[in-house]
């Protein structure tokens, strides 16, 4: 096999139970740099994809959908670039299939890089994969991740880690930005970006993102002042958002709104802005070409070095270094087979 030219084969395993979008997902993202490298006629292997599970049969999903895979165990190909572990409702199930457990433990150790996403990470803790390492899987099961697998070191936080060889991710949408960082790694970053672009990702997101943005954080207040002000920073980013004027807009003393809001999102006044404004900077650094000191004032920061150092702590990484890795450009694939012949 020439595995200089050969394309690079993606295994999706699949179970009875197992999240939908955690399997095309990145079904989708890997289609979608394929489709890329054959309209730009790019020198790099494609992608060759296959959905797998123990016996190969068709299965149900947990919302009810029929899954086909193209292979049970018997009949998996040998060679496997990409291994991808998908999630779902049926984890514990699929960790007590000891014949699927011990393939996924062989496998990784011939394919080039394994990944799993959301609870796909019980999958490949079960197999002894992830002793010792780094992992992250969704946020209401990274507990019981680490009590059943005191050997991985649970990381709640971000939308994926890496560590060597081993990928893990957060749940649904976080299993298409790990994707998307295998194509980078592969390619380029303007491919992942295109790849993003054409299927309408809001964001690609790095590693190191909280699995919680503060648009969905800002659900999470009960009572309608506290929301209505939540609302009011998000539509206003570069407003007077100080714990005094959030207070006196909710009818409150300032240490009573500050005590009411931590209690009921979890996060301070102040953090909660801060992340809002992080979050609206990170955009316009993606979409647009705006100075960095016009991004800073027009977020709320006040000057670009207080936006720098929310970045260097938040992010690990600053302002202008994060636009050069994820500012979108205007290359995209193609919409129809028409214009891939064209």
């Amino acid at each position: 096999m020439n595995r200089s030219t050969d394309p690079r084969r993606v295994v999706i395993v699949t179970y009875p139970g197992v999240q939908s979008l955690d399997v095309t997902g990145p079904l989708e993202v890997f289609a979608g740099a394929q489709l890329l490298l054959e309209f730009s006629t790019r020198p790099e292997p494609g992608y060759e994809l296959c959905i797998l599970s123990s016996d190969g049969q068709p299965l149900r999903t947990s919302s009810g959908l029929t899954l086909t895979p193209d292979f049970g165990l018997r009949e998996a190909p040998e060679h496997i670039d990409t291994l991808i572990v998908a999630g779902g409702i049926g984890h514990d199930e699929a960790c007590a299939d000891r014949e699927l457990i011990d393939w996924i433990a062989n496998a990784s150790t011939v394919a080039r890089r394994t990944a799993s996403v959301c609870t796909g990470a019980f999958l490949l803790a079960q197999a002894g994969l992830l002793d010792g390492r780094r992992a992250s899987t969704h946020w209401a099961f990274a507990r019981d991740l680490q009590d059943r697998y005191p050997e991985v070191r649970v990381d709640a936080e971000p939308i994926f880690v890496r560590d060597g060889h081993v990928w893990t991710s957060a749940g649904v949408t976080a299993g298409m930005d790990l994707a998307l960082a295998l194509v980078e790694g592969d390619l380029d970053r303007e491919a992942a970006l295109t790849i993003a672009r054409h299927l309408v990702l809001f964001l690609r997101r790095p590693g190191n993102q909280s699995q919680f943005s503060a648009t969905l954080a800002a659900q999470q207040a009960g009572r309608e002042p506290l929301r209505e002000i939540q609302r009011m920073v998000l539509e206003d980013v570069a407003g007077d958002h100080s714990v005094e004027a959030m207070a006196a807009r909710a009818h409150m003393s300032p240490r009573h709104f500050a005590r009411a809001f931590r209690a009921e999102t979890g996060v301070t006044p102040a953090r909660h802005v801060e992340c809002v404004r992080l979050e609206a900077a990170r955009r316009r650094l993606e979409d647009t070409s705006e100075p960095v000191a016009a991004i800073a004032a027009g977020c709320g920061f006040g000057s670009a070095e207080t936006m720098r150092r929310v970045f260097l702590r938040t992010l690990e990484v600053g302002p202008a270094e994060y636009r050069r890795r994820f500012h979108s450009r205007s290359s995209t694939l193609p919409q129809t087979s028409k214009e891939i012949v064209t």
